[in-house]
């Protein structure tokens, strides 16, 4: 802990008093043994002062000063990191409904899986945060406008329906489309709160067939970075994938060398998942990231609660050795 850590740091100044008293009483006590040197009838002293346990009577000073560094300490007004819900918020849930989420290298299905763990992701955010949803396959389309109401993306989740082919790009652009339809709505003189988007997708982009074309997912990544919104993806599935269509066996590996570029690209996050369980991970991580931010919050009572207990404390171990409160 470094002053910094501190909302009053000059308090702490005040335990240079503390020391000043321990060393007063330091010097008191060797000048009271040298007073007791001088008394010479000894018969006398045992009368007048009986013998008593020399390390009991300095537990109720110590006990004090000790105490009262804690109540400084409380009084400096200690700070530490804090993970607090956020209440200002927009992401966007983009999921990939191609028809390679049929695959079944994630049990009991890619989508099924993508489901389940998206509804737990929508469910674990703040409350105050606003959640949106996008699919998409050959085109994409806002399933749900950003809200705080959690029922319509859980329920539209449920209802997900696969198509063919895969324009990643177009999910990006109506994620930020989306998200234009939020800011658009605040009160004058405020501020858009701050979005991120999460890209969950389990192969190539087909449509179109560049990355880097108009459309295509690199250069809507482009776009996001300029408007400092976050792309974070998530590459689902394993290179061992694959669909049946028309009576033919097709691969449908994952593609994570692109979604690890569209990250890197937004300043978003990559992640891979090859089971539900691993994709439920991962959607914790974001819910801890997206959903929460650290700030430094009071961490005095603690302090003072315990510099109370520890001045108690030597009153009563005063009472108990010298019959007197100090």
């Amino acid at each position: 802990m470094s002053v910094s850590d501190f909302a009053s740091p000059w308090w702490l100044l005040f335990l240079l008093v503390i020391v000043a008293l321990t060393g007063g009483y330091v010097i008191a006590q060797r000048l009271r043994q040298r007073n007791v040197m001088r008394f010479t009838n000894l018969a006398l002293l045992e009368k007048v002062a009986p013998r008593r346990p020399r390390a009991e009577r300095h537990v109720p000073a110590v006990l004090l000063l000790v105490g009262l560094a804690m109540l400084t300490v409380a009084l400096a007004s200690p700070t530490k990191e804090q993970r607090e819900p956020r209440d200002r918020a927009t992401v966007i849930l983009a999921i990939d409904v191609s028809l390679s989420m049929e695959a079944t290298d994630v049990l009991p299905s890619r989508l099924i899986a993508a489901q389940e763990a998206a509804k737990s992701f929508a469910e674990g955010l703040p409350p105050g945060l606003n959640l949106g949803l996008v699919s998409y396959a050959g085109t994409a389309s806002v399933l749900v406008p950003p809200t705080t109401d959690r029922s319509p993306v859980t329920s539209a989740i449920d209802r997900l329906q696969l198509a063919e082919r895969t324009a990643t790009g177009e999910a990006i652009f109506t994620a930020l489309q989306a998200i234009d339809s939020l800011a658009a709505i605040v009160p004058a003189g405020e501020e858009p709160p701050p979005a991120h988007v999460v890209l969950l997708s389990d192969g190539k982009q087909t449509v179109p067939r560049e990355m880097d074309a108009p459309r295509g997912g690199f250069t809507a990544a482009r776009l996001a970075a300029d408007r400092g919104i976050p792309v974070s993806t998530i590459s689902f599935g394993t290179m061992l994938g694959t669909v049946t269509i028309e009576g033919q066996t097709i691969p449908v590996p994952i593609d994570e060398p692109a979604m690890r570029e569209i990250a890197d690209i937004s300043d978003g996050e990559f992640y891979t998942a090859a089971s539900q369980d691993e994709l439920e991970a991962v959607y914790e991580t974001l819910e801890s990231q997206i959903g929460y931010e650290i700030v430094r919050g009071d961490a005095s009572q603690p302090w003072l609660i315990l510099g109370t207990i520890v001045i108690a404390a030597a009153g009563g171990a005063a009472l108990l050795i010298s019959r007197r409160i100090p």
